[in-house]
């Protein structure tokens, strides 16, 4: 967006700011990248280990269910809810009551999470049946997940503490470390399942634990880093206190509307679960790969403006809380369209190169392809509701994307019964995406119909860059992508060079298009 373009009272100082932001997006956004490859080579190691079958799907359930929680809990409702708060405490109060919020946030939030898993794992059972009631009819596979999901579900404790502290130090600008945590997930479980596993009776227990190992290793990085800024926590249980309720009432309804795209995941898994074996594992590894862009730019971008929007709520600042919504979005559709295509059109050489090997087999490809395909559209919607959901949040509104929430939820549900029995797993995929859609347009539109932000002309000159560079993306990508034979016959050093090769030339064509067009870069900074 050009000068011009932006309210005139923003125009100045909105060029610090968003200059600001875009550092501490790359930031986030390297951390991610590095967390994402870092998974892309875990799922890698555990599929050509244990191979896409029933005891591998046994773990991805068990080990879904706490991360669920994680990401509609802590990541989701709550870091939604608290950074809003905190900001506000920092702008307006001394240091004296920031310190004294984060301590008795600390200790009321350990003593539910604390009640809640112990409640989880003595009714492990219970939870598996709720939410994998087809494996009932596999004695085995049931009682094993069950067992897993006993070890897996601490992990919610120590993973929502570690997010309480990456909350923290993003509202410090310290994004580095609280976006470095995951990778500690990744290379534990990696270690796990090359060196725990063959130790075991059941190999794959390994994993559990190394779940479990990992958010110990998550939440022991951040302690120093919160002792430096003055900010650990003392653990105080208050629940009377004001900001702590404040916290908890807004955290209530966020639960469903900035996580709704974890819901409907979820829900697939538990349809996905009365489906053939394979079906959990293949609906993982496309979920896996929309997760890469996801992270790399829509998760990155979140992360950075929920403070900052934030703060320029609390200080009144209308004209530059709408120029950082415009930028961040942006740079969610520079990135989100060209990576929703380029999925779409590379399915099958991402599944073949990353994970056709081991006990991954012909089947597992074509399998796993078709459901990233229908996933792939959706990229772009997820992104859009990691940038339009926020916008609520800062201002501490919970009600309206709850609304939303629930109707993309029951929606994705009907959607699921319209597709499940003639698409399968590919129709619970596609689901997704519908929901998804539907989900993000309806936030904007409430945004829209508040007054809040609005697309102005300088979009329509934008959309018509995008479309032709991302036209010409497409044809590249055709042209030079092989027939799938190709991509299951040859060897994996061949696919990764033509894969790469491939993606290089298809992003070349997309960014040099975009600038004979004349798209303007040194905007993303402003």
């Amino acid at each position: 967006m050009s000068q011009a373009n932006l309210p005139p009272s923003a125009n100045n100082s909105s060029k610090t700011k968003s200059s600001g932001l875009w550092r501490s997006t790359l930031v986030v956004s390297a951390m991610t990248m590095l967390s994402r490859i870092a998974g892309l080579v875990r799922d890698m190691v555990l599929m050509s280990t244990f191979g896409a079958d029933r005891m591998m799907d046994a773990f991805l359930v068990a080990f879904k269910i706490p991360n669920f929680l994680r990401r509609l809990f802590a990541e989701g409702a709550f870091a939604n809810a608290f950074v809003p708060v905190l900001s506000e405490y920092k702008t307006q109060r001394d240091d004296a009551a920031v310190r004294d919020l984060v301590s008795k946030v600390a200790g009321s939030l350990s003593l539910i999470l604390m009640l809640i898993t112990v409640v989880a794992v003595l009714a492990a059972p219970l939870i598996m049946w709720l939410f994998a009631p087809g494996f009932s009819e596999d004695t085995e596979k049931f009682n094993l997940a069950a067992d897993m999901l006993q070890i897996t579900f601490p992990y919610l404790l120590l993973i929502s503490l570690t997010a309480f502290a990456g909350g923290i130090l993003n509202s410090y600008g310290a994004f580095a470390l609280s976006s470095f945590t995951s990778v500690l997930l990744n290379l534990v479980m990696i270690a796990s399942a090359l060196f725990l596993a063959p130790l075991l009776n059941v190999p794959i227990m390994a994993l559990a634990w190394g779940v479990l190992i990992a958010g110990v290793a998550q939440l022991a990085i951040q302690i120093p880093a919160l002792y430096n800024i003055g900010m650990l926590p003392r653990f105080k249980v208050d629940f009377a206190d004001e900001g702590v309720k404040r916290i908890f009432t807004l955290m209530l309804p966020a639960m469903f509307g900035v996580s709704v795209s974890q819901i409907n995941l979820l829900l697939d898994t538990i349809l996905a679960s009365f489906l053939i074996s394979g079906s959990v594992s293949w609906l993982y590894t496309a979920e896996r790969l929309t997760e890469l862009p996801l992270g790399l730019i829509g998760i990155a971008v979140a992360t950075v403006i929920l403070p900052s929007l934030s703060a320029k709520h609390a200080q009144k600042s209308n004209d530059e809380f709408k120029a950082m919504i415009d930028w961040a979005l942006r740079v969610i559709v520079l990135v989100g369209v060209p990576a929703s295509l380029a999925m779409l059109m590379l399915a099958e050489p991402m599944i073949a190169t990353l994970f056709h090997h081991g006990k991954f087999s012909d089947n597992d490809v074509r399998m796993s392809a078709a459901a990233l395909q229908a996933l792939s559209g959706g990229i772009l919607a997820f992104m859009l509701i990691k940038v339009f959901a926020p916008c609520y949040y800062s201002r501490q509104d919970t009600k309206t994307p709850v609304k939303i929430g629930i109707i993309a939820m029951i929606s994705n549900m009907a959607f699921n019964l319209m597709l499940v029995w003639h698409f399968k797993h590919v129709g619970l995929a596609f689901a997704s995406t519908l929901s998804a859609f539907l989900n993000a347009g309806l936030l904007y539109h409430g945004l829209h119909k508040q007054g809040v932000y609005r697309l102005q002309k300088h979009w329509v000159v934008l959309a018509v860059r995008y479309a032709t560079a991302n036209v010409a993306m497409v044809v590249v990508l055709y042209v030079m992508t092989p027939a799938t034979e190709y991509w299951l016959n040859m060897a994996t050093h061949h696919k990764l060079g033509y894969l790469a090769a491939i993606c290089v030339a298809g992003a070349a064509t997309y960014l040099l298009t975009l600038t004979l067009t004349g798209f303007k870069w040194r905007e993303l900074k402003h």
